[in-house]
This record gives C-alpha cells, structure tokens and sequence, in this order.
C-alpha cells in the first residue's frame, strides 16, 4: 500500500540508499540552493539537512530528483506500468452480461478505493497557532541571489470553485512578503486562477489551505495538468492504491492532506495585488516581477516535528525535470485517447516542458502532421507548447541525434514550418507580450505526394541483412577485437 505521509518515504529513500542526511548547520539563504544544485547536476541523492539556521525543521530537498527516486515515490517498478494501469481504467466500458460484469469488479472496487476521504483529526493537527500565526521559523529558502526574498517552493495549494465547490490543488510559488502574508503566484491557465477569476466576479475572496511536506503520491498529483474538475487527490488515491485521507481547515472551509507536516490557513483578497519576483526558474532565468494577488495567514497547523519539504527549480537538469518526465508517461495513454495516431512523445530537459515537444506519429493522410500540432495546441497545458515537431513513427523521439538527423533531412524549411498565434507560457519572457505569443510547428514527416511533393523520397542507408550476418559471423576473423561493437551500423 500507499506511503502514509513523507516521513514514510524519507524511511524508504534511506533504506534504498538514496538519501544523504547533512549533520552541519547550513544557511537557507542560497546556500542550500548552491549545495542541491551541484548535488542534482550530478544525480546525487535526496538530501536532508537536520540543521537549518534560523529554524528547529530539519529541510528534505530533491526527493524526486532521479528516474529511480520517481519510482519509489510512486511505488512501480518502471513509469510505464502505472501508465498502464491508467491505460486499462480509460478504456473501461459499461460490460454485457454478467460474468463480464463480475469481471469488472475489482478494478471497480480498486477505483473506487481510491476516492478521498475526509478525516476527524490527523497529525497535521498536533499543534494549532490561531493567534498571531506566523511563517517564522519555517527554513524558507532564498533560492537565488536576484530573487526579492525568500519563496515556498512546494506548496499543495487547495481552494474550491466559488461555483461549484470542486476542489483543485496546485503547486504554486508563494514569496514571502512578511510574517503573515505571501504572493500567490497563480499562473492564468491554472485551476487556482480559474477560482480566483470566479471568487472575482462574485466579489468574494478566496479561501486557501496550503499543505507543505505530503505522501509523494499527493505532492506528484499536485503538480499534474489535470482536465478542469478533475480532483487531484482522486489522482493521488489511484496512485497510492489508498484513499488520502483530508481534513478541514480551521480557520477556511478547506479541506487538506491530514497527513501533512505543515498547514498555512489564509484567503486570498481578490481586489489586492502586490508585485513578486523576479524568480530564478526552471527556466534557467529569472522570471520577470509583476503584480500577483496576496495570501494572508489566518491559521498555522503542523506536527510536533515537522519536516520542510522544498524544491528548487533552476537551470535543467534539476529535480522538477524528473517529474516531468514522470507526467510526461502517465499522460501518453490520456493523450492517445485523444489523438491515437500519436506513437510517442517527449519534452527534452533542455526544451524546460514547454519549450519543445517532439512528437512521432503514424502518418494516415496528408497534413496530418499539421492536424497533430494544432490538436496538442488545444490540449489544456501544452497549450502554450513553443515548439511542435512532428516526425514519423519510426524515429525515436528520444534519441536527440536520430531526431535532429532526421528532421533536419526531412524539411524545406519555407514549406514545412508553420507559425500561429497564440497563449504562451507566463514564463516565457521572449514573447512580445506577456502571456501571449508566437509558436511554431514543425512538419518533419516524409512528405507525401498527396501534399505537393513531387520528387522521389530516397530510401535510409541501411546494410542488406544478409552482408550484416556474414559480418556477425566472421568478426573475430578480422582481428578488431573489443575495438568496435559488432553492431554498430544502424539495423
């Protein structure tokens, strides 16, 4: 089953020797950054730092910082397999007769396991600050030396639809203003915003409860581009193969993980803003300043011991690469759903998410490649994807070299780049404005003559496999030893 909360998954880092407890004193202003930064670019472990100046909490970073760390937070053996299992509950359908029915049971009752369920009390409720609460003596980090103060960087934050009541949670930075107040850096294509815009027109503000430190199966879910309605926490449950337990708020009527390590209570004012940034983000630049609403702390709860978990973001690769590239395996099956032409497709760390999406497709007609880019810019977030290339099913998409060999042979660049108008990442500070931009579509499929293309399309160079096995068998004949592979033409 399912980690119960993060401390449960601190145990199993450390028991697959995959974390490292720093015993020193240490300075939450930069120099965690500087430390975790050297440690992620070398693919070093989750580290933990019991002593954090200013602060009593021991600070867990990089916790999902490596393919096999990702595996272990989310308890599967590879990423596929649990894509799999998400794979098998989309194509679920309503079964004819009744051994088909009885069939169907368990995935039915192992769905229906997954749903939240709300809680009377739970640890993150051993210690309640109503008056006078206050953000200090929790080890925040200044990450980098242009950033304006100290930011939360892994924030679970849960609101409702003023509307409906649906809940959301996202992972939204939070600079610490003072004390008692943050930013709350909603993104404008984010479920948290949507809230806000509504609790806007109704002239009501927004109640917020912020988690820090869950079970990874609930701080993955947070940070997942879910379909509007969708409850991340369902999400969490589905993964963690356990309902998460929640808990209402004190001070909000929201509801939150009670396995937490820290609860931040507050609203969000939806008449307030304040400028925040700039931020050094995943972006390897800093996000330029602007003007965010406000988050006021009405309420801090926690455990008696509670441990920070944070996360920084930075020049790739870092930790958040590694769960992108988690999201990026569990949301092919939901995405070929949609467009089931699509064999494959991938966001290289360099490409920071958003930046550049290669995508290989089982071409069926002409301009099918152009149909696939326009669809994925009307897919929820890769909505503000900057760069589509399109390639054929044959082409690995995620040998960098195969693909820039060719794509690169496979387009006229007049022809088969096509540029539109659009939402763009808030982010992005080259669009000529902010939020909105250009983005660019590549068509690197072989070219059809349906599509104009009157010239013949030559074959790849590729050794006849009869040369290939005559080869195979004499290769110890030629005296080359271990010098080369005995495969290393391409097959």
């Amino acid at each position: 089953m399912g980690y119960r909360d993060l401390r449960d998954f601190v145990v199993a880092l450390e028991r697959a020797g995959e974390l490292r407890r720093i015993p020193v004193e240490v300075d939450p202003v930069l120099e965690v950054t500087e430390i975790t930064d050297r440690v992620s670019k070398q693919g070093g472990p989750a580290l933990l730092f019991e002593r954090v100046k200013g602060s009593s909490m021991p600070l867990l970073i990089n916790a999902f910082g490596s393919p096999a760390r990702m595996t272990l937070a989310l308890e599967v053996k590879t990423l596929d397999d649990l894509a799999a299992e998400l794979q098998e509950i989309l194509e679920l359908k309503a079964p004819d007769g009744l051994l088909a029915k009885l069939r169907m049971l368990p995935k039915l009752q192992e769905l229906a396991a997954a749903f939240p369920k709300v809680v009377r009390d739970g640890p993150c409720k051993e210690i309640i600050v109503r008056d006078n609460p206050s953000l200090a003596g929790i080890p925040i980090l200044q990450c980098w030396p242009q950033d304006p103060g100290r930011y939360i960087t892994f924030p679970l934050v849960f609101t409702k639809d003023p509307e409906t009541g649906v809940r959301n949670c996202g992972t939204y930075r939070m600079q610490v203003f003072d004390e008692r107040t943050t930013a709350m850096h909603w993104h404008i294509q984010k479920g948290g915003a949507a809230h806000y815009r509504k609790a806007k027109r109704q002239g009501r503000r927004v109640e917020v409860g912020v988690a820090i430190g869950a079970d990874p199966a609930v701080c993955f879910a947070g940070t997942l581009p879910l379909p509007e309605g969708i409850d991340e926490m369902l999400v969490a449950g589905f993964i963690r193969k356990q309902p998460v337990e929640m808990i209402r708020c004190e001070t909000v009527d929201v509801e939150v993980p009670a396995n937490a390590e820290i609860v931040l209570e507050g609203y969000v004012d939806t008449e307030e803003l304040r400028r925040e940034g700039p931020f050094g983000d995943h972006t390897g630049f800093y996000s330029l300043a602007d003007d965010y609403p406000v988050f006021h702390l009405t309420c801090v709860t926690r455990r008696r011991d509670p441990i920070y978990h944070t996360i920084i973001v930075g020049r790739p690769p870092m930790e958040d690469c590694h769960m992108a590239a988690a999201i990026e395996r569990l949301f092919l099956p939901l995405m070929k759903k949609q467009l089931p032409e699509i064999v494959d497709f991938h966001m290289p760390f360099e490409g920071i998410f958003h930046n550049l999406v290669l995508v290989s497709i089982d071409k069926q007609y002409p301009g099918h490649a152009r149909k696939v880019m326009h669809a994925l810019w009307g897919l929820g977030q890769a909505m503000v994807s900057k760069v589509i290339v399109v390639m054929d099913r044959d082409v690995n998409v995620r040998d960098y070299s195969e693909v820039a060999w060719k794509a690169l042979n496979h387009i006229d660049p007049q022809r088969d780049i096509e540029f539109v108008l659009g939402p763009v990442e808030t982010l992005d500070h080259a669009s000529r404005l902010p939020k909105y931009g250009s983005k660019m579509g590549v068509d690197a499929t072989r070219k059809w003559p349906e599509e104009g293309f009157t010239r013949p399309w030559p074959d790849q160079i590729v050794m006849d496999e009869a040369t290939r096995r005559l080869v195979d068998r004499r290769w110890a004949e030629y005296g080359l030893g271990e010098v080369l592979s005995r495969r290393s033409s391409p097959a």
